[in-house]
């Protein structure tokens, strides 16, 4: 007679987890700097402020870890 065990695990995902990898910035900074950006270049639309911030990740050896909110500010307000 073959029987199957079904055994249950149970775990969860911390959303947290998705937006702390050292390609991107946690979701409450993204947000900040986004507006923050909006504000200063209000010329500029939400994608192209996106597209800035992804060149300076790419400039930056692909990551945003390790740079302060200031710098990549700083670095998207020249591309802009």
């Amino acid at each position: 007679e073959n029987s199957l065990q079904k055994t249950s695990c149970s775990y969860t995902i911390d959303p947290g987890d998705i937006f702390n990898s050292p390609y991107a910035l946690n979701l409450s900074s993204f947000t900040k700097l986004i507006m923050r950006l909006q504000a200063t270049h209000p010329e500029a639309s939400r994608d192209q402020i996106v597209e800035a911030i992804q060149q300076v990740r790419k400039n930056n050896k692909g990551m945003l870890c390790g740079l302060a909110i200031s710098t990549i500010e700083e670095r998207t307000s020249a591309i802009l």
